[in-house]
């Protein structure tokens, strides 16, 4: 069920606004009014990327992947939950967790949960390929 003055059809497309506005426009101003100040990134692997930190979070992706778009391939909402599934492309011109960048360019398919509380996502998990990522890189092998 959706949240008081909120429809499912509105959290979907919220979700779609912040993925294509932020992550895909990298556009840091919208993410204020899209993102809750007490966003918890579920994904994120430090507590200040974790505890409502979404502009720090995309500044950081976006400073590893200047490049980074992540094409929607399927979006399905259920009340508060808003699950997207898709394609992430990028080209690492960034240090990556100590690792210089290599100007390649690598594709992975990931899927994003959101939550949405108030009409703001409150909430962020995902599922991502980061083994695959870290093999088209060249730090792993295939």
């Amino acid at each position: 069920m959706a949240e008081a003055g909120t429809s499912t059809e509105e959290n979907r497309d919220l979700v779609r606004r912040y993925i294509e506005e932020v992550w895909n426009a990298h556009d840091l101003e919208a993410i204020d009014g899209l993102v809750s100040s007490d966003y918890i990134n579920h994904a994120a692997s430090t507590e200040e990327y974790r505890q409502g930190g979404a502009r720090r979070a995309v500044e950081w992706l976006l400073s590893v992947f200047p490049d980074h778009r992540f094409d929607i391939e399927d979006i399905a909402a259920d009340g508060q939950t808003v699950a997207v599934r898709g394609t992430m492309v990028a080209t690492h011109e960034g240090e990556l967790m100590g690792i210089e960048p290599t100007r390649k360019r690598v594709t992975a398919q990931q899927s994003h949960w959101f939550r949405v509380v108030d009409g703001k996502l409150a909430e962020h998990w995902a599922v991502r390929d980061d083994l695959g990522t870290m093999q088209q890189l060249g730090v792993l092998p295939a």
